[in-house]
């Protein structure tokens, strides 16, 4: 299998929410680098996940599919064991589930606000924890939000907020894993064409396109290039940084 960068082959890798869309993109981008990877999905998610890692075996790739709700304490711990114990080790951990509730804030429930913060925050907090533990030195945590944090959307401020606390938290914790020469960065995507992005109404997405400089929302590949040259050895210098990739908007 031919490589386009350095530093991936061979790397094991867990990417959460990876069933579908980005997370399905950055899997198999990943693969084609040359890591293990492990694909995590929603026990409901198993056909989807299952056709993803065919789909990276068929092209040469090593790939496996492992459920866990990343909410559930002993379902994230049970991901982590599981993947070093398949590959024998950790190096990239990409935080890439997501739970967008987006509803005015006035309207937001107590167990919506949990559901937001948990899987939005706390499970990434507590799998940059867990996975550093089993995590080679020299190893990659890239967590994903959204350029949206830097805006003030109607109807964003639990996702925003919720997402917010992840960059600060992977800010932190650059500073106090960097010893290790263990980087952690935080990808943030601007509009991107995936089929969740696709069933939201046509004015909102034409009114996103024209805040970009380019005029269009952008392709999943543009987002998973940044992605894998974090998680490069390329990108050996870059750590507690939030990279907005989102076509100009501002």
């Amino acid at each position: 299998m031919s490589t386009t960068i350095d530093g991936v082959a061979e790397k094991v890798a867990i990417v959460t929410g990876a069933a579908t869309g980005l997370g399905a993109a950055i899997a198999a981008r990943l693969a084609a680098e040359g890591a293990h990877v492990v694909v995590n999905h929603l026990p409901h998610q198993q056909d989807q996940a299952d056709e993803l890692v065919r789909s990276i075996i068929d092209a040469g790739g090593q790939a496996v599919a492992l459920a866990a709700d990343i909410a559930d304490t002993e379902q994230r711990d049970a991901l982590i064991d599981a993947a070093t114990q398949r590959f024998g080790g950790l190096d990239i951990l990409v935080n890439n589930a997501v739970l967008p509730v987006l509803k005015p804030m006035a309207e937001v429930t107590e167990e919506e606000f949990d559901a937001s913060f948990g899987v939005n925050a706390r499970a990434p907090f507590f799998l940059m924890q867990r996975a550093a533990e089993q995590m080679r030195d020299g190893g990659r945590i890239i967590n994903i939000s959204s350029h949206t944090t830097g805006l003030f959307f109607a109807r964003y401020g639990l996702y925003d907020g919720a997402k917010g606390a992840l960059e600060q938290f992977s800010r932190v914790f650059s500073r106090e894993i960097g010893h290790r020469g263990i980087t952690v960065n935080v990808v943030s995507p601007g509009p991107t064409d995936t089929p969740e992005f696709r069933t939201r109404p046509a004015e909102f997405i034409a009114s996103l396109e024209k805040m970009t400089a380019m005029g269009r929302i952008g392709r999943p590949d543009e987002i998973v290039n940044m992605i894998t040259f974090l998680a490069s050895s390329q990108a050996s210098w870059v750590t507690g940084q939030n990279i907005r990739v989102n076509g100009g908007v501002v």
